[in-house]
């Protein structure tokens, strides 16, 4: 049975543990997109602090891919260098680090992305950032090209994995989605069509990451009238656990339903673990390791998700902000819940380029 310090396997990668820091954003890259020495400390100090596997925040494809300041990019050979520094800072200190592949689709603003309007699968209107430019069917075909070069890059750069990110109302999810998603074309449609996008994305990385685990964060649930469910999003998972996908991430919600995968008042172990069940759904129709983010505060949670079975390993980010040393407390013996009180100040100062930080300490 495992439990939270047991080892696990995602591919040919062994971590030695079954702890995960889900991808955040950190806002410590600089105007560029480029790997800063803080972006640099700050992951160190991570791996210092026992984590199974590091996952990079939210790094963006291509120049129209960022959703907001500080975030890293992977969308020219440039970036190849500092990120190799990133990766070989958190070697040295004994961890394992991903990266996170992703394009923001209409979720941005155009003084994020150098005025352009924000493109999206459709043009159709987001409550909260309006009506994107659709990508004719040439670009949908470059966009994947290019997850498959950014693949290849982070390779290059010396990362142990490469997570697709499919989540959170970004262009990934967006294309499985009957409300966002009304193209035409063979990107559109049919669940079969609208699936085919990630798909066809996935398929560029494994074919560009060598011998590296892919993986994906996938929302099993928008959350929102109209939006992908889990009748969508199941039959997407079990085709990539049949393609041979290394571990699935299981999140929900996104900013359209105003209701984000970092919630709020976590205060009694029954607020833990709120998209456990998500993660229950999913494991019958996949074969390859499942992953759960979403609230996990005390060992007692974390280790009763993974007896269950299902799941393998948990994912947790605001923890980790106030206390990057947690794994070693718990490992240690002080099982102590973590000390994050789940307020999300954490992200108050990232627009300011302050970059994330705890404001409770």
């Amino acid at each position: 049975m495992a439990d939270m310090f047991s080892e696990g396997k995602l591919g040919s990668l062994t971590l030695k543990n079954r702890l995960v820091r889900s991808a955040v954003w950190e806002g410590l890259a600089d105007e560029k997109g480029l790997v800063t020495d803080q972006l640099v400390r700050y992951h160190e100090r991570l791996a210092q602090g026992g984590i199974g596997l590091i996952i990079l925040g939210y790094t963006y494809v291509q120049p129209n891919g960022r959703q907001s300041p500080g975030q890293t990019a992977i969308w020219s050979d440039d970036y190849i260098a500092g990120l190799k520094k990133l990766t070989s800072a958190v070697h040295a200190e004994g961890g394992k680090i991903s990266i996170q592949l992703a394009h923001v689709g209409p979720q941005t603003n155009p003084t994020m992305i150098g005025g352009e309007q924000p493109v999206g699968c459709s043009a159709v209107e987001h409550p909260v950032f309006g009506t994107p430019r659709a990508l004719s069917t040439v670009e949908v075909k470059q966009m994947i090209e290019d997850f498959g070069q950014a693949a290849k890059r982070a390779k290059e750069a010396g990362f142990d994995a490469i997570q697709i990110h499919g989540a959170h109302g970004y262009l990934v999810s967006q294309f499985l989605s009957p409300r966002w998603n009304v193209r035409e074309d063979e990107y559109g449609g049919s669940l079969e069509n609208r699936m085919r996008f990630a798909l066809e994305v996935y398929n560029a990385a494994r074919a560009n990451a060598g011998k590296l685990p892919v993986l994906i964060k996938l929302n099993l649930d928008d959350l929102i009238q109209g939006s992908t469910t889990p009748a969508e999003a199941l039959p997407l998972a079990q085709k990539l656990s049949e393609l041979g996908i290394d571990a699935i991430e299981v999140s929900a919600g996104g900013p359209a339903s105003g209701k984000g995968p970092a919630r709020t008042k976590i205060k009694a172990e029954a607020d833990e673990a709120y998209f456990l069940e998500l993660a229950r759904q999913t494991r019958p129709v996949t074969a390859c390791p499942l992953m759960v983010v979403g609230g996990f505060r005390s060992p007692s949670v974390i280790n009763a998700a993974l007896a269950s079975g299902a799941v393998d390993f948990v994912t947790l980010a605001r923890p980790l902000i106030r206390e990057p040393h947690l794994i070693n407390r718990w490992k240690s013996g002080d099982l102590a819940k973590a000390k994050c009180i789940s307020c999300n100040g954490c992200f108050d100062t990232l627009p300011y380029g302050e970059g994330i930080q705890c404001l409770v300490e």
